[in-house]
């Protein structure tokens, strides 16, 4: 009997161990609820700039509300010190320093208003309202308000490329909802309008319109759940008893009867290419009325992207502010083409069904530096539509994109950020693009004679009398042109490599060995008479939002090379180290985006980002893990005003990401992760394939700010960087932290 009594509790202690092992791998494999961390609030103060509302990871939509404010800190149509609304829109920036979209926006109101966008001193002088912030709910993908003057709940959520609003509605008679084609953020102007009334539950239109998209195109298709009793157009205020007008500045306003709590539910479908397409995305994307399944399903989607990297910490904070961040870099770049693979392109014509996903929203100038490296290590599967997006868009306007927002070019920001980018994928061995038609679109968009790279050719660095800001265009080229040189070695380009490479080292020209800094350079090869290392605007404006201070450390791809100018390591550290101390005036033309200061240096902007990354390159590391910290510390929070500088479409939050897990790439191709200090205590990354990479930091804390250890795979790791290769093949990457100096 007792023999049997063992038997039987062995057993049931073997099940017990087989069932709670079965449990624990169903529980890894499961995806964790990782959207309760996403503070959308954070951001939507001071100058983060960041979009508010319902969308899916790189959706076409982003459905947000618009307030009435035009000014810089409403370039997304949203901050928190505002509570109007003109309206939910259907396309939103997120974290740019200029403001466009806010398209085909939708309002729903009672009795009759002035259709306009309307002033916050005098509440009939437009269509707007004001809302409480008690009454507003938000999580990725759902969006939820109320709107005091007309007594109307909304709620929104969306899918890929279809905004569903559903708003509840008090007794009236004179129920109305707005579609509004004039205005956006206040920063573009419409062209040309239309809209026309199929029957009674649907209107279709189009606007197009100039702004920092020159000549934009959107399309939409709209379904009403309920039939209107009536619906009218208008040109300006001026209503017309007509159900379909083609005009600059339009609306059109469906009436119904409701009474209380009355829901009335509108799908709206967007296409870049035409109504007939928004159709088409509406079946395929939205073809039933489950407001609640589309929240679920964007919750999912969310989830799905975020689960790509989980972190253990027992600071909430660093969670919330972690898989914000995330949820920020997932907001663009945005899908630019309809389910049947068609797209306009950036020549203005419409190509169809494209081979690849198109994308739009390529704020290279910001994102080269660190969220396109992060897509590389957690979207593997998206890049190579990325990177085929970008040499169509080189075949089509005979360069590769600049600053590419909604098919236009706007030629934002200096430099060459796009052949960054595509030399990073090529050097990566990333799969799904012709390597020969990607070095032509690189080489091509090099030698190019625009924006200043004429003067390159000819002087060997770009002259502050021909060009202004030539000399942080030049700049920037050299990191361009190094990229571009690194594919040439490895395609077995030998001239384009050494021609590229030795161009590549421009930047020198603009060193003064006797200040310590870079200084604008005339034609005759004299530098400027006047000069003031802290003032952010010189006469003609050698910096692009920035100073000499911050510009003297752009040179993230020769950092050996920018030792040997200043004459050895230790007069190199001893700048560096006084570029965080050092303080001084910037001027009253100073750019607001120099931001986000400790010292001199600005994480607000994107120039300064890799700087504290330098260190290693001389052999201190521990000097960088101090900085590292103090920035993520300092310069992140989870409160509104949680970013130092404007989001700029995810490079801010992407920056925060890599360096909580320990790492960042410093040069702009090639995958050279440089260590700094991890704040998180375990991460595990997806990598792609079904590999992941289980970072550990062992006696993690605020005061073991050191590396004193490295190990991959159970072996020591003696460099000051991780390879891409080894963060994307997996494994384990285990830290052991200390609070002495090694």
């Amino acid at each position: 009997m007792n023999i049997l009594k063992t038997y039987l509790q062995a057993f049931l202690c073997f099940t017990t161990l087989v069932f709670t092992a079965s449990c624990d791998k169903s529980t890894e494999e499961a995806q964790l609820n990782l959207t309760k961390y996403v503070n959308q609030y954070i951001g939507t103060g001071g100058h983060g700039h960041v979009f508010m509302g319902a969308n899916l990871p790189f959706g076409l939509v982003q459905l947000g509300p618009t307030s009435i404010p035009q000014s810089w800190d409403w370039t997304s149509g949203y901050h928190i010190s505002d509570t109007t609304v003109i309206g939910f829109a259907h396309t939103h920036l997120s974290g740019t320093g200029i403001g466009d979209l806010c398209d085909i926006s939708l309002m729903p109101v009672t009795g009759e208003v002035t259709l306009n966008r309307g002033r916050k001193d005098n509440p009939d002088s437009g269509m707007w309202s004001f809302f409480s912030r008690k009454n507003e709910k938000v999580t990725p993908g759902y969006y939820k308000t109320h709107l005091d003057r007309y007594g109307i709940d909304v709620e929104l959520t969306a899918t890929r490329r279809v905004g569903f609003h559903k708003y509840t509605f008090p007794e009236a008679k004179d129920a109305s909802i707005i579609i509004d084609l004039e205005n956006g953020t206040g920063w573009d102007t419409p062209t040309e309008a239309y809209l026309v009334q199929e029957n009674d539950t649907v209107v279709s239109g189009y606007r197009y319109s100039s702004g920092w998209a020159d000549k934009q195109r959107i399309y939409f298709t709209a379904l009403f759940s309920k039939p209107m009793k009536r619906f009218i157009t208008a040109e300006k205020d001026e209503r017309k008893e007509q159900n379909t007008l083609k005009a600059q500045r339009i609306y059109g306003q469906a009436y119904f009867d409701t009474k209380k709590d009355d829901e009335i539910d509108v799908k709206v479908a967007l296409s870049p290419v035409s109504i007939e397409n928004a159709k088409l995305n509406m079946q395929a994307e939205l073809n039933h009325w489950d407001f609640e399944k589309v929240i679920a399903d964007a919750d999912a989607a969310w989830n799905k992207e975020l689960n790509k990297i989980r972190i253990q910490t027992n600071d909430e904070s660093v969670k919330r502010i972690f898989y914000t961040a995330m949820y920020h870099t997932m907001i663009a770049p945005s899908v630019f083409c309809d389910v049947n693979g068609d797209y306009r392109g950036a020549d203005g014509n419409v190509y169809e069904k494209g081979e690849f996903t198109a994308y739009t929203t390529f704020s290279l100038w910001d994102t080269y530096r660190a969220a396109h490296p992060l897509m590389t290590i957690i979207h593997p599967e998206k890049m190579s539509d990325i990177i085929n997006t970008m040499l169509h868009i080189y075949k089509q306007q005979g360069k590769l994109p600049v600053w590419h927002l909604m098919g236009c070019e706007t030629d934002c920001m200096v430099g060459n950020p796009g052949i960054s980018v595509v030399a990073d994928a090529v050097l990566k061995d990333l799969k799904g693009f012709d390597c020969e038609s990607a070095y032509e679109a690189m080489k091509t968009s090099a030698m190019l004679d625009e924006r200043g790279l004429n003067y390159l050719k000819q002087f060997g660095y770009i002259p502050y009398d021909k060009e202004p800001e030539g000399l942080s265009k030049c700049m920037e080229y050299a990191i361009a042109d190094w990229s571009l040189a690194q594919v040439a070695r490895k395609m077995g380009k030998t001239e384009d490599y050494k021609y590229f490479s030795d161009r590549s080292k421009s930047y020198a020209r603009y060193f003064d060995k006797e200040s310590g800094f870079v200084r604008g350079l005339s034609s005759e090869g004299k530098f400027r008479d006047y000069f003031n290392p802290f003032e952010s605007v010189h006469r003609d404006n050698d910096y692009t939002e920035g100073n000499a201070w911050q510009y003297t450390w752009l040179v993230p791809h020769d950092i050996n090379g920018l030792v040997d100018l200043f004459g050895s390591k230790d007069k190199f550290v001893s700048k560096l180290d006084s570029l965080f101390i050092v303080e001084g005036d910037l001027g009253e033309h100073a750019s607001p985006d120099i931001s986000g200061l400790i010292g001199q240096y600005a994480h607000g902007n994107e120039p300064s980002h890799h700087v504290a990354y330098m260190y290693p390159y001389v052999g201190y590391p521990e000097k960088t893990a101090e900085k590292v910290r103090v920035i993520l510390k300092k310069l992140y929070s989870d409160d509104p005003d949680g970013l130092s500088g404007n989001e700029d479409v995810g490079q801010m939050s992407a920056w925060y990401i890599l360096s909580a897990l320990g790492f960042y790439q410093v040069e702009p191709a090639g995958g050279k992760y440089i260590f700094g200090s991890p704040i998180i205590d375990e991460a595990v990354i997806n990598t792609g394939n079904g590999r992941k990479l289980h970072v550990i930091a062992k006696n993690n804390s605020e005061e073991n700010t050191y590396i004193r250890s490295i190990k991959l795979n159970g072996k020591p790791y003696d460099n000051y960087f991780i390879d891409y290769r080894d963060i994307i093949n997996g494994g384990t990457l285990e830290f052991e932290m200390t609070n002495q100096m090694m």
